[in-house]
Order: structure tokens, then sequence, then C-alpha cells
């Protein structure tokens, strides 16, 4: 693996901090790290008690920042409790302008508890922070300075217009539980209860914000986003035009964290946390991303094990087959044929002969230089992307494609041994490692 560059090493350890004090939360914690260096919103769902502020709070302190903000939303809420009082200097004036100082308007980092509790007198103002970064403070339009925030509910909006759109805010979505595991429990009575240390400078935000920027999104990984996108119409789930931008622009984050000027495959793979309307739908979302993240993983990997070429020349002479066959057969037999069909059956049986013995010869030596890539390729993968928290998961994919191409293997050597009755020579593999 490459050395670490200096934000990632930052990001590394913010992880570490944040996963010794919050137990069975590794993927949420990378997926609230690259919702926070994207400057998107992140959503979690889950009953009480499964410590989402706590976590909110703990991505607050790796910044040491003091422009903290939380607060539990009611019906009753009042836009005072949230935006600030109304300044009675300014009303005097006849300018109706609030103290935003210690409050949302001026927080870099906030938790809204209980966020679809909002009534309408907090929601356009919530919207326009949330979206645009932009607070209308009596005439003045406001810039915010809100680097992060994280919403919390129990329960997901009803289908109120309103409340639907506060929720296509948030780009980031989790549903958070109680923990699962003994070990979680046994662990649970003695985690860290000090203050977290300062590791991050708001300036890391901003610079890989402007790498971000820069960062260029290749037609390949467009046309994987479409594919996903009709795949998911399909199955009558839609997602607006800013869900899918502020999707991409979340990848293009990752690249720039990665060193990468271009987006890849890699980069997307948290996207179905940013595609479900409900939790129940997440299972589906994952698999309509992966059957397509998959594909694109092959594609990518075409320079290494180029299958599809592979697989195709184990057809072409698959379905020749048995004519083939046929035609050693009555050769040896001494059967009568005409000189053309002799001499055009004599040409494409050297170019069987010729054909797959190159080609099986060739996958033959990509698959050993792919066992041997397997033996490390977890790292492989985790300089890929080094948020991923279970590389194993990516590991597998690595197997089913050596799997595949074994298979193809299989496929010309029994196509050669039955039109020439030998074994491909320079073809020897063990099929059980």
């Amino acid at each position: 693996m490459n050395t670490p560059t200096a934000i990632q090493r930052k990001v590394e350890q913010a992880i570490a901090l944040l996963e010794r004090r919050f137990l069975e939360r590794n993927e949420l914690i990378r997926l609230l790290m690259l919702g926070m260096l994207s400057g998107e919103n992140a959503l979690l769902i889950g009953p009480p008690g499964t410590a989402k502020s706590q976590l909110a709070r703990a991505f607050s302190q790796l910044f040491g920042t003091e422009h903290w903000f939380e607060y539990l939303l009611t019906r009753f809420t009042t836009p005072d409790e949230l935006f600030g009082p109304v300044s009675l200097q300014e009303l005097k004036r006849d300018q109706y302008v609030r103290k935003t100082s210690g409050y949302l308007p001026a927080a870099q980092f906030a938790f809204l508890d209980e966020i679809f509790k909002a009534n309408s007198a907090i929601l356009n103002a919530l919207l326009s922070i949330l979206n645009e970064r932009v607070y209308f403070n009596g005439r003045e339009r406001e810039a915010v300075p809100l680097q992060f925030l994280i919403a919390a509910s129990n329960e997901l909006p009803d289908d109120d217009e309103q409340l639907a759109a506060l929720y296509d805010r948030f780009l980031v979505r989790y549903e958070v539980g109680y923990l699962q595991l003994a070990s979680s429990y046994e662990k649970m009575f003695s985690l860290p209860k000090s203050q977290l240390p300062v590791v991050f400078s708001l300036y890391d935000i901003s610079d890989i914000q402007a790498a971000a920027a820069q960062v260029d999104i290749p037609e390949a990984i467009i046309y994987f986003l479409y594919r996903v996108k009709q795949d998911m119409e399909e199955k009558e789930y839609r997602l607006s035009d800013r869900r899918w931008s502020k999707i991409a622009n979340v990848w293009k984050t990752s690249a720039a964290l990665h060193g990468r000027e271009l987006v890849s495959i890699w980069d997307t793979v948290y996207t179905p946390h940013m595609m479900w309307d409900v939790p129940e739908d997440l299972p589906v979302m994952r698999e309509l991303f992966e059957r397509q993240f998959t594909e694109m993983l092959k594609a990518e990997l075409e320079n290494d094990l180029p299958l599809r070429k592979f697989s195709q020349i184990a057809e072409k002479w698959t379905t020749r087959e048995a004519d083939l066959h046929a035609f050693q057969f009555k050769k040896e037999v001494g059967a009568k044929m005409g000189r053309e069909a002799l001499e055009r059956n004599r040409q494409l049986l050297e170019e069987c002969r010729s054909e797959v013995e190159e080609t099986a010869r060739d996958l033959r030596n990509r698959l050993l230089q792919w066992q041997k890539r397997e033996g490390d390729l977890e790292a492989y993968v985790l300089e890929k992307n080094r948020l991923i928290h279970n590389p194993e998961t990516y590991t597998v994919k690595y197997a089913y494609l050596r799997i595949e191409g074994e298979r193809i293997l299989q496929q010309l050597q029994k196509t050669y041994r039955t039109v020439f009755d030998q074994e491909v020579p320079g073809t020897e593999y063990d099929y059980t490692r």
C-alpha cells in the first residue's frame, strides 16, 4: 500500500478514535466521514438510545470547534429557539433581524433531533440552510458557515409535501439499531469518556472540496450511474436529478481524498445509502447497485483478465466443436469429402488449434498471476478506497472473477480434447486451489 497522505492519515486516525467509542458503527462512521468531507447532510433513523447525538458531537470534537449547535425539535419549537431571538435594537428601526450568534445559522456543526417535527414556521429557513447554506435574516441573505449537519428521527416523514422536500435535503441516510454482539456489551461499560482530540482543521475540508471540484467523471462511470438509475426505474424507484448530482459529487470527493483526478468505480461503494427512501428498500438498492458494480469491475479489470474476450473465443469454438469433431472422425475412417469442403475444414481445424492453444495458455498464465494477487487482495482493495470497512466483501468479487476465468479455461480445454483428443499443451492448472 502506498504511503498515506496527510489528510488520509487524519481520516484514519479519526476513524480509529471513533470506533473505540462507538461499537458496531464501522460502516456508519466511514459513511459520515465521507458525508462530512463532501459537505452533505446526514440523516440517522433509529430508536432513542443508539448514540446518534453522541456520534454527532464526536464529529464536532474532531475539529475542536466551539461553533456547535444541537436541538431537540418538537411541534411547539419556535424559530427563536433555532435561529436566535429577534434583535430589539433592530426592531426599533423597523428591521426584523435575528441575533444568530450561538444558534444554528452561526454553527459549523449541528445536530437536530426529531427533525421531521419541524413546523412550517421553521421549515423554509431549514431548507435554505441545508441546501444552499444560506439563511434569510430579515431582508438579508446571509451565508452560513455550516460544514456538516446530522439529523435524527425515530420515524420517517409522512406524505406531507413540505416534509418530503426537507427529507430530500439529506443525501446520506442510515438506519441505526441497538448493539447486537455479546462482545459489544462486554466493551460497552469501559468505553472512553474523555473529549476527543482535535484531528482536523476546517482547511482540511475546504482543501478536499476544492480538489473534488477539479475531479472529472469518466464516461464509463456516468454510464454506470445511468444503468443503476435505469435498473431502479424498472422497479419503480426514482431519485431527483438533484440527488443524482449530489451522489456524483460524493464520488468526486472520494476520488480527491484518494489523490485521483478521475472518479473510479471504487469511489461509489457507499452509494446504496444515498439511494433509499425507506430503510426497507436498502436491500433492493444494494442488489441493484452490486449487479452493476460487479459488471463495471469486470470491465475495469479487462486489461488484467479480459474475460469477455476469452469467453467469446471459447463460445466461438464450442459452437463448432461438433462439426470439427465430425470432420476428424471422417478423416480417420477415410470418408470421402469434396476438395472444397476438405480444404475449408482443414483451415478451420488449424485455426481452432492455433486460437484455442494461444487463448488457453494466455488465460492460464493470467489466472496464475491472479492467484498471486489474491494473496494480498485486502491491501489492494484498501488502496483503492481507504474508507472501506469490510474489504473481504470485495475480495470475494475477485474470487468470483477467477472462478469465471477457470470455467472458461475448462471450456477451452474440453473443446480441444473433443476435437484433437488430447490436452492443450502448456495449460496445466490446479483447479482445487
